[in-house]
């Protein structure tokens, strides 16, 4: 019995030290850009060396040498190392106006470290081709991020040590058995130790271990899609439109400042520009009369075809094809069409008919609303309201949505999980001042007036009680 509990305690430091393994695994560089993405991008300038709302970030290692273990600390909870006294913490956030840094309690030393290591490789240009030396170090970090090979290598190899190590203990019984004195029994051959329900037992222990990691894993990132950047049936740049033409995200989006969604705009809102603006700037025609043929507009005279809902599709083809056709000569300068403008013509068509199917019923009529693939989707249990955020808080929209006005395809820049909403209650001050949501908070009014309370989050107006999005 003695020597099964030693084989037992041998195989369950086994798998600990697995994890173990695991969890000093290489900082990954991917890993760590779509954290610092997540988390800092906001706030720290992606080129790390200039200033923005926070500091620039490179060189931060160098900063804090020697202190790895308060930087890590910092990282999670600045407001406690501040607490604490640390001169260089306490100098640091004077220096920024006592601007508090967000607390990002759920990053793990490895998730802290792949940051790390993502600021420095962009910081020294090793992110880049050609970037020298530092390149090679990207190349060995991302080769060593998945430990997979290396794990299963292991497990084989402590398995079969673990199984050479209970023969010799069965043979070290039998030979103490010999010399007492005592009748020896039969040594179980190796299939029979195989079998044994010490054997069968740990691996079925082991087995609802690896299983359990695995699916508390799994179900953490259960309809996670951050970085979802779908294709959308019209090719629609906000980069275009919020960041070159400062057009605010309110006015096509009017829903997120007076109700739960910030709805998709409708065809009639593209046209209140459109109607006048009839050539894409990027794309020309190709992408514009998709628009006019989901409504039925005719960009030649300037208004909408009467019945347009029962005109044959034979007949919107012609049509369309023949503004196309025209603007094609123009903007070419060609008085007739050659075999290529004939073709673009012909794919500028198809892809209207592609964007105004309806996918998953066949519905090929091109007349109807565009269908806007959806990026952004929180679970039905979790609500969430735009109008709470963005005209009681005062949310800018790229807090949650990253910098819209730079990206030509949009993506879900944040991860939209519950503790990255927690964390952001935690942190995100309230807007008290000449908001009249809140003028029944006669108390933290009081206490900000008598400068016994300087700032008040979400959290203290209940910001994490469990009913405010699960009801």
């Amino acid at each position: 019995m003695m020597y099964k509990s030693l084989v037992f305690r041998f195989l369950l430091l086994f798998i600990f030290s697995s994890f173990a393994i695991h969890l000093s695994a290489e900082p990954n560089l991917d890993e760590g850009k779509a954290l610092f993405k997540a988390n800092c991008a906001q706030c720290h300038n992606r080129n790390m060396k200039d200033d923005l709302t926070g500091p620039a970030l490179g060189g931060v290692q160098e900063r804090w040498e020697g202190r790895e273990e308060v930087l890590y600390a910092w990282i999670t909870n600045s407001a406690a190392v501040i607490a604490s006294g640390d001169e260089y913490a306490v100098n640091l956030y004077n220096q920024w106006n006592k601007a508090a840094m967000n607390a990002f309690p759920n990053l793990s030393d490895q998730q802290i470290e792949s940051i790390l290591g993502y600021i420095n490789a962009v910081y020294t240009g090793a992110d880049k081709k050609g970037g020298g030396g530092g390149e090679a170090a990207v190349v060995t970090v991302a080769e060593k991020s998945d430990n997979t090979f290396l794990f299963v290598t292991l497990f084989l190899i402590l398995g079969i040590l673990a199984v050479v190590l209970a023969r010799i203990i069965s043979n070290l019984n039998h030979m103490s058995k010999v010399r007492e004195g005592e009748a020896a029994p039969a040594r179980p051959t190796l299939a029979e130790l195989l079998t044994s329900k010490g054997i069968i037992g740990f691996v079925l222990f082991a087995l609802v271990v690896l299983g359990g990691y695995t699916t508390v894993n799994n179900a953490i990132n259960l309809g996670r899609q951050q970085g979802y950047a779908p294709e959308q049936p019209i090719k629609f740049s906000h980069a275009t439109h919020a960041g070159l033409h400062k057009i605010d995200c309110q006015y096509c989006h009017d829903g997120a400042r007076r109700s739960k969604h910030s709805v998709i705009p409708a065809a009639n809102t593209c046209m209140n520009c459109h109607s006048a603006i009839k050539k894409g700037s990027q794309y020309g025609t190709a992408e514009l009369t998709k628009i006019y043929a989901s409504v039925g507009y005719d960009p030649d005279k300037g208004s909408y075809i009467e019945d347009y809902e029962n005109m044959p599709t034979e007949d919107i083809e012609k049509f369309y094809k023949a503004w196309i056709t025209k603007n094609y000569l123009s903007d070419n300068d060609l008085s007739s069409l050659d075999r290529k403008g004939e073709r673009e013509v012909e794919n500028q068509w198809q892809g209207i008919v592609t964007a105004l199917t309806n996918e998953s019923t066949g519905d090929e009529s091109i007349a109807g609303p565009i269908e806007w693939v959806r990026i952004h989707n929180l679970p039905d249990h979790a609500y969430f309201n735009h109008a709470q955020h963005v005209s009681v808080g005062k949310v800018e929209c790229q807090q949650c949505h990253g910098p819209v006005q730079n990206m030509e395809v949009v993506a879900q820049y944040s991860p939209l999980s519950m503790g990255w909403c927690i964390n952001c209650h935690r942190q995100t001050e309230v807007q008290f001042t000449s908001n009249d949501y809140y003028k029944s908070y006669e108390k933290y009014h009081q206490e900000l007036k008598d400068g016994t309370r300087d700032k008040v989050t979400v959290e203290d107006i209940g910001g994490l009680e469990c009913q405010k999005c699960h009801y």
